[in-house]
């Protein structure tokens, strides 16, 4: 049952549940003591942001120790579905990426040239809510200010199909903005940036 909550740090999520489900997600969290969708999340959110080993199984986050928005958010997701919380959806966004809301890449893209790069990224929304959980800090307003496009999305998808989708989406950027650099080169600069932010 999703009840009302205003007390979430660095988010700005309005709900909660209570997890009773004995899905595999759901039974991790038990055990660990964390009872509610709250404290999950509040979990997710500290993990360092670094990939992991097997996006395949989502279950790895825990072994690893960290996540990405892909494995984060789509690991919340399973939460919710166990417990039949409805309304909760996973996006996946494409938003420019700079040197304002993330200043660790700055270099970079002055190095190239660039002013900002779409990149693709994972979030919950609820209702009119966007749900961020990739960093502790996080402010959901500056990511919102610079969101170019979103759909929905289900767990399964954050591997093979979000790549698919970001490259294309990069590949008609390029040709719109007429750059002088190939997908190829232009996904090489977006893997030294996502390096800046493992950092």
């Amino acid at each position: 049952m999703i009840t009302g909550n205003n007390s979430g740090q660095n988010t700005e999520h309005s709900f909660n549940f209570r997890i009773t489900s004995d899905g595999v997600v759901s039974q991790k969290f038990k055990s660990m003591g964390i009872t509610d969708f709250e404290g999950a999340a509040d979990f997710i959110r500290q993990l360092p942001f670094r990939r992991n080993e097997n996006k395949e199984n989502l279950m790895t986050l825990f072994t690893d120790g960290c996540g990405t928005c892909g494995t984060k958010h789509a690991l919340l997701k399973q939460l919710a579905d166990e417990n039949a919380a409805t309304g909760i959806k996973l996006k996946l966004g494409i938003f420019k990426m700079n040197g304002v809301n993330a200043p660790a890449i700055a270099a970079t893209l002055k190095q190239h040239y660039l002013g900002y790069i779409p990149e693709a990224h994972n979030y919950l929304s609820f209702g009119d809510q966007m749900l961020d959980y990739t960093w502790a800090n996080h402010q959901i307003p500056d990511f919102k200010d610079y969101l170019l496009a979103e759909c929905e999305i289900s767990p399964e998808q954050i591997t093979a199909f979000k790549v698919t989708h970001h490259k294309s989406f990069l590949a008609q950027w390029l040709k719109d903005e007429q750059l002088p650099v190939s997908l190829e080169q232009l996904w090489s600069i977006r893997e030294d940036c996502i390096r800046d932010l493992s950092k």
